[in-house]
């Protein structure tokens, strides 16, 4: 793995703060005139003044930035949409995905992993020369409203409710309010994509969960026992099922291992730490990952508060079922994003990892989820939600910091580039799991000098646009479950 490619990271901090009520929070600036109604402007501006890792780029978030309460009001007077004032008066020119959300238990549950969806996850990519857009299958969520509808990984579709998609419409047919909707398909036929007059209705459901641990296998090749994994989602909530899959390839007495994060867009942070401990060893005295937040925070952690190290038990005092692996094979694409990185990066010290695929997002920035809770310095914490103004809801989830592995290096904008390089074909998606599809047989190719795949030539690369993933709320970001320690002066 070539260690000057790797990633952005938006993480979510689930953060207790040692501060309190009584404590209550010394931001700089001064508080707004009584009755100027910029309650929602002035929790984004002092949140953004303590926490944003950027800070001391952006002039309007300098400490002394207001000398008079009346020039401050003023200020936060000037944009009435709280979504214009964060994004064009709050943000520095190089963020590229800090966010925010009107109700921040919608933030939260998507966080969760908890969405409507109808459990269709698909990519989207704009024809050649065109505004057009078509569709592809990538996966089904299991007992979702798509599983029990005829439609299947690698199909098209390239219209919804008759509308062909285009980059302008596409937003609103597919993730707009309509809960139900129509996918017009289509066929490739000699490397055209043809509508073939099939349709396909879908319904969203209120709260579909997605388990992450998409499939576990075990192959058996030349007498090389080759586990894999496809993982989906760094979600906290199914770390125990991802251990006991562990477990599965444990007893199969793999020596090898095949882990498919190419749809991965990332999640929580102790779920990679885990992860990782999963396939290098429960090797506690290993520094997996270290944080570096803004000049003005970082001198008031300690070190413990900044490092995670390998882990030894889950989060329930689950013993790890670690295979004590020396390489690791990770399927990654352009999809790959975040914690997917951060594991990456964090093993990288560690063991050989062997990335087949393409290029991924390149994250390595994290962020953390903040409302208006002045008193636990704007942090989110699911106990004080009665804390939190009841008139502002508002939530935004700006980047705070990065992460660095055991040897100090952190920075992964452009993405990590593949060892072996194998776009996924529109033309030939393949079956998930099965030994000829091409990243998979890829892996066993470099693994056992054996493929049941003779041709891995890419006829229809896919040149992502995005990807329905990017339409929920925990999208592409990295949250760093653990409690930290720091009262903010």
């Amino acid at each position: 793995m070539k260690k000057y490619t790797y990633f952005w990271l938006c993480l979510y901090l689930l953060l207790t703060s040692c501060s309190n009520d009584d404590d209550g929070v010394n931001a700089s600036g001064p508080n707004p005139l009584p009755n100027a109604n910029v309650d929602v402007q002035n929790f984004m501006w002092k949140a953004m003044n303590i926490w944003y890792f950027w800070q001391a780029e952006v002039p309007d978030l300098a400490d002394d930035r207001f000398a008079t309460q009346e020039e401050y009001t003023e200020y936060l007077q000037e944009f009435s949409d709280p979504e214009d004032f964060f994004f064009n008066k709050l943000l520095f020119t190089e963020d590229r995905f800090s966010f925010l959300n009107e109700d921040f238990k919608v933030l939260v549950n998507n966080l969760s992993g908890i969405s409507k969806s109808n459990g269709l996850e698909f990519g989207l990519v704009r024809f050649s020369g065109s505004d057009d857009v078509f569709g592809y299958v990538r996966y089904i969520v299991p007992n979702s409203d798509a599983a029990s509808k005829d439609i299947q990984r690698g199909e098209i579709f390239t219209g919804v409710n008759g509308q062909t998609l285009t980059i302008n419409n596409f937003s609103t047919l597919l993730f707009g309010t309509n809960d139900t909707y129509t996918l017009n398909m289509a066929s490739i036929v000699d490397n055209i994509i043809t509508p073939n007059g099939k349709d396909v209705t879908l319904t969203k459901q209120e709260g579909l969960v997605e388990n992450p641990v998409f499939l576990t296998k075990t192959f058996d090749i030349n007498g090389t026992k080759i586990g894999y994994l496809m993982y989906n989602g760094f979600t906290n909530e199914f770390d125990e099922e991802l251990n006991s899959a562990f477990g599965v390839l444990q007893a199969d007495d793999v020596t090898e291992l095949v882990l498919d994060l190419r749809y991965n867009p990332g999640g929580s942070v102790n779920s990679a730490r885990l992860l990782a401990s999963m396939i290098y060893g429960t090797k506690t005295n290993d520094l997996f990952i270290r944080q570096r937040w803004n000049a003005k925070l970082q001198a008031q952690f300690r070190d413990r508060d900044l490092e995670d190290f390998f882990a030894s038990t889950t989060s329930q005092g689950t013993a790890i079922n670690a295979l004590n692996l020396s390489r690791v094979f990770i399927l990654a694409t352009n999809s790959t994003a975040s914690a997917s990185e951060l594991l990456m990066n964090g093993l990288d010290p560690y063991i050989e990892v062997v990335h087949i695929g393409t290029t991924t997002t390149g994250k390595n920035e994290f962020s953390l989820t903040m409302v208006d809770d002045e008193g636990n310095n704007y942090i989110y914490n699911p106990s004080r939600e009665n804390r939190i103004r009841a008139s502002n809801r508002w939530a935004i989830q700006p980047l705070v910091g990065r992460n660095e592995n055991a040897e100090g290096f952190s920075d992964f904008t452009a993405g990590f580039f593949p060892d072996v390089e194998q776009a996924e074909d529109i033309s030939n998606l393949g079956i998930l799991g099965d030994i000829n599809e091409p990243l998979l047989a890829r892996a066993i190719q470099r693994i056992a000098s054996f493929s049941g795949k003779s041709d891995f030539s890419v006829k229809m690369p896919v040149e992502l646009l995005t990807s329905s993933k990017m339409y929920t709320g925990l999208k592409d970001n990295m949250y760093l479950d653990k409690p930290l320690d720091i009262k903010i002066e």
